[in-house]
């Protein structure tokens, strides 16, 4: 019996396709987890000993906590959200530097299932290393999950940021020295000046109004608000931040795959 041969219908969305990509970034750093999952807890803890051998024995309170549980949401956000980063924007790199690019951009995916299978990679490896590093936190300080609604919901939209901007720099950076600028230059500066080693409040009314201006804040202040019950900022205000950035970058994402020339061979 013959078949005639024709293009294979995937429907509005590429679910299988889309589903490949997404297991292949998930397992690409579930492979060397050591790297990827362990490092960052082991880091976190250490920023964790150094604040607690500063400290001393401070009962200093912050946000109607203690210090140290007022910095683990903090520490916690900010390994979640860098390991985010580092997901996307070293798979685009390594690909573009590999020369396997052609591996992403030739099967039957579009634009908008390329940007999301990394973004979701992306966002499973920060929540990942975002519940290793908590359970590592935890066996030293309390978490009390004051409200985990709000804790899901920011830790998902901060580690979906991230992930979506490790994208735009894998698009656009052209060497692991770019990659590295991006880093040091503007992710660790915007994570380190939102709010994560610190009360918002403290500060005054100019480094204040700095501070609301940064996005960073707005995923640590509802994370932190998620566990201890506290925040420095609107919480309204943050969640539409957080949306719009998200829906901002997605576009953008999109609108690259789709018209860009920066991935083609």
């Amino acid at each position: 019996m013959s078949h005639s041969l024709s293009p294979r219908r995937y429907g509005p969305i590429n679910w299988i396709g889309l589903a490949t990509l997404y297991r292949k970034e998930v397992r690409r750093f579930l492979t060397v987890a050591t790297q990827t999952v362990l490092a960052p807890m082991v880091t976190t803890l250490l920023f964790l000993a150094v604040f607690v051998l500063a400290m001393g024995h401070s009962t200093d309170l912050v946000g109607g906590v203690p210090y140290m549980e007022f910095l683990a949401p903090g520490l916690i956000m900010m390994a979640m959200t860098q390991n985010a980063f580092a997901n996307t924007s070293s798979s685009l790199m390594i690909a573009k530097i590999q020369g396997n690019i052609v591996d992403l951009l030739m099967p039957p995916l579009n634009a908008f299932e390329i940007t999301l299978g990394l973004a979701l990679g992306g966002l499973t490896r920060g929540l990942i290393v975002g519940l290793s590093t908590a359970a590592a936190i935890w066996v030293f300080v309390p978490l009390h999950l004051a409200h985990p609604g709000a804790m899901i919901f920011y830790a998902v939209m901060a580690s979906l940021m991230l992930a979506q901007l490790g994208v735009v720099a894998g698009i656009y950076a052209e060497k692991f020295d770019h990659m590295a600028a991006v880093t040091n230059f503007i992710i660790t500066p915007l994570a380190f000046l939102s709010g994560t080693f610190y009360s918002t409040e403290r500060l005054p009314e100019l480094g204040r109004f700095l501070a609301h201006l940064n996005p960073f804040f707005y995923m640590i202040d509802g994370f932190r608000y998620g566990l201890i019950g506290h925040a420095d900022g609107s919480l309204l205000l943050g969640t539409i931040v957080l949306i719009g950035v998200n829906l901002a970058l997605l576009v953008g994402n999109y609108l690259s795959f789709q018209y860009g020339s920066r991935l083609r061979p």
